[in-house]
């Protein structure tokens, strides 16, 4: 069963070289997911873990890292003052030789994050530099990022394309700066759809993010579009009668 992308023969699911991360903070969903081999890692961010209703940040992060601790794991910083960014990012890089410090590209003020990069990369933290959504921020992180040992870039490739611009060529020229750095991925983050997985596949993309709705649908891939029309039929039609609809 293989997906195409145009012309292009993708490869089946279990030899995609883009690692798949999940995108959640549904304790129980998470660790579903880390039972699947081909979910590499995890992230998530303030506004999951509110909507998931998570009420102790802490508490819930180490749990998680105690739960997995395997795989990669990120967790953000929430202050919007440097020096405070500084404290908590020291914080959460000690719950686990597997986290990696969520740092924004800015504060909410628009000011630079890339000095406090630096010093947390020469401290030797672990970084997931995060709401990148241009080139330039492409090119401010990474050299910050110089000397790492391990980081992630996240560019939020879905919300490029809610503004109506294609997200792949710039996702695209995101891995060619990356790639720069030895020690350094690219992650794709804020996928919107299946696809997007088989996208970043193909522009050689490191690593995407993905919810987890998103990767219930991974049973779809190689589905014969024929035998899914006549599904779709058949729910819409037993819908209607069920709902017990008339005209």
């Amino acid at each position: 069963m293989y997906f195409k992308l145009g012309s292009t023969r993708m490869k089946r699911l279990e030899e995609l070289r883009v690692k798949i991360f999940a995108d959640g903070a549904e304790k129980e969903g998470m660790l579903e997911l880390a039972r699947l081999p081909y979910v590499k890692g995890f992230t998530t961010n303030p506004t999951l873990m509110r909507k998931a209703g998570v009420a102790n940040y802490a508490m819930f992060a180490q749990e998680i890292v105690a739960a997995i601790p395997d795989r990669p794991l990120s967790f953000e910083v929430l202050a919007d003052e440097f020096e405070e960014m500084e404290r908590q990012a020291r914080l959460i890089s000690g719950w686990g030789s597997n986290v990696y410090v969520k740092i924004p590209i800015t504060n909410t003020r628009g000011e630079s994050s890339c000095p406090l990069i630096a010093r947390l990369t020469a401290a030797g933290l672990k970084l997931n530099v995060t709401a990148l959504l241009t080139l330039e921020q492409v090119h401010a992180a990474c050299e910050a990022l110089r000397g790492t040992s391990g980081a992630f870039v996240s560019v939020f490739a879905g919300r490029i394309a809610d503004t109506g611009v294609d997200p792949v060529p710039v996702m695209a020229q995101a891995v060619s700066i990356v790639n720069r750095l030895p020690c350094v991925e690219l992650l794709w983050a804020s996928s919107r759809e299946l696809l997007n997985i088989f996208q970043a596949e193909v522009i050689g993309c490191h690593i995407i993010t993905v919810t987890h709705d998103i990767l219930r649908k991974l049973t779809l891939v190689g589905k014969d579009l024929t035998a899914y029309s006549l599904e779709t039929v058949q729910q819409f039609y037993h819908d209607a009668c069920a709902a017990g609809y008339a005209l």
